[in-house]
């Protein structure tokens, strides 16, 4: 049997459609996660979540979706191996959370903003432990740096490691495999 794969947790825009060009970044960071040998895991349903999953699955790889009782007008994307439902959006926030062995934040709005804010306070107060969050592209930059100089302002400049900004997939992988492997030799 092989090694259990790492699972990341791929945060971003619901909006984003096939012509998009945050369509096409979220269906690369998929793929280059599952050429890696990542498992996908996301919302489940469309935008930044159907094109990571599409492009993980075109990369033979493998994916997860967390899905709500909420959001039961939609139906999961087509490219998600397997689903978990959750019966709330709090709840499906917690267990996108908590499967996963890193982050990656793509651009979006409240709810993306709400998923890096919870992943990273989570960790500033030790609720879960300390786990790679990548940020792809600079969408985020501004949140980024205010937070950072917040962070260093209360003495909390340590919280601040957590999270790397990068400007491409395979940057972002890298990055990923580099922590990983360090933080589970």
């Amino acid at each position: 049997m092989s090694e259990p794969r790492h699972i990341v947790t791929v945060f971003g825009s619901s909006r984003p459609q096939p012509d998009d060009p945050e369509y096409t970044l979220a269906y690369s960071v998929g793929e280059h996660l599952a050429r890696a040998g990542f498992t996908v895991c996301n919302g489940g349903y469309g935008g930044t979540m159907e094109a990571s999953a599409r492009g993980a699955k075109d990369a033979g790889g493998r994916t997860l979706g967390i899905t709500c009782d909420f959001l039961a007008c939609r139906n999961a994307n087509r490219w998600i191996d397997e689903i978990v439902n959750e019966g709330s959006m709090v709840d499906r926030l917690l267990k996108l959370v908590s499967v996963a062995d890193a982050y990656v934040i793509l651009k979006g709005g409240t709810g993306t903003l709400l998923e890096l804010a919870a992943v990273w306070e989570f960790m500033n107060k030790n609720i879960i432990s300390h786990k790679p969050i990548v940020i792809v592209g600079s969408f985020w930059n501004g949140v980024v740096r205010t937070l950072n100089e917040e962070l260093a302002w209360e003495g909390l400049e340590n919280c601040t490691r957590f999270v790397s900004v990068v400007s491409s997939p395979a940057e972002c992988v890298s990055i990923l495999q580099q922590q990983l492997r360090t933080a589970n030799p």
